[in-house]
């Protein structure tokens, strides 16, 4: 994992992890001047972004080496609104915003305001279906976006030969920011490891590949917005997503409360 870390963001602890304490719009600002600034760093690093909700602080309080990822890495957002209100009520005397920063709203946020930075965009994750329908609809939303490469990993571990030449491909691709989508904790696991390789900005999305694709729907705005799209996705998805929900929501709790360093 990358140790380089951003003095920009001011943090608040829950659960164990530093979380910046950012609005929506002061988080995608913060990761276009970031990737600004890897690009013209001498370092030959990057940085790593993950975006946590109540699940991945429910796995990283019972995984330690996801704890430590996420303790050193580089920028923690608020992506739930359950993880916001821990906040708010464990750091009452702290102003911190109401709203989350979302995964699917970074992304899209991000790569609105970077086409006119001249930033570059790499897409890993998901199927190859969803990823190359995930390029075309970025391409079409915003005219100018610069998205230089877009691959979807095999499920399952890769080799040293096989990481070794996914590097080369994005390095030699010019990318600024990798966006990853390979699902929690995997996807933190493998931003850790590019920003502590490549000189790039890697922000962990989630889902938010699948849902700005179309391939699956979004909650409700104010399911959302009351911290409820846990419910809607679990609906959609209650095989896949049953343990995660029933566990990991107690799980969470208990350790926004317990942990306070």
């Amino acid at each position: 994992m990358t140790e380089l870390r951003c003095a920009a963001a001011a943090t608040v602890q829950c659960a164990g992890v530093p979380i910046a304490a950012l609005s929506r719009q002061e988080a995608a600002e913060l990761v276009v001047q970031v990737a600004l600034d890897v690009a013209g760093s001498s370092a030959g690093r990057g940085m790593d972004v993950h975006l946590c909700n109540a699940y991945t602080l429910a796995l990283a309080d019972d995984q330690a080496p996801l704890l430590d990822l996420l303790r050193h890495a580089s920028l923690n957002f608020p992506d739930g609104m359950s993880v916001v209100w821990a906040n708010r009520l464990r750091h009452r005397d702290t102003d911190l915003p109401g709203e989350r920063v979302y995964g699917p709203d970074l992304f899209l946020d991000v790569m609105d305001i970077a086409r006119t930075a001249g930033l570059r965009h790499y897409l890993l994750g998901a199927t190859p279906d969803v990823v190359g329908s995930l390029r075309n609809e970025l391409v079409q939303r915003f005219p100018g976006v610069e998205i230089v490469g877009a691959e979807s990993p095999p499920f399952r571990p890769l080799t040293c030969d096989e990481l070794a030449a996914q590097d080369d491909r994005v390095r030699g691709s010019g990318a600024h920011i990798v966006w990853v989508g390979l699902g929690t904790p995997k996807q933190d696991w493998e931003c850790a490891r590019l920003a502590g390789s490549l000189p790039v900005v890697c922000v962990a999305v989630g889902a938010a590949f699948d849902f700005v694709a179309g391939n699956k729907a979004q909650a409700p705005q104010w399911m959302q917005h009351n911290g409820l799209e846990w419910a809607y996705r679990l609906g959609s998805e209650p095989r896949r997503l049953w343990k995660r929900y029933l566990f990991g929501n107690a799980r969470f709790v208990w350790a926004a409360a317990r942990r306070r360093d």
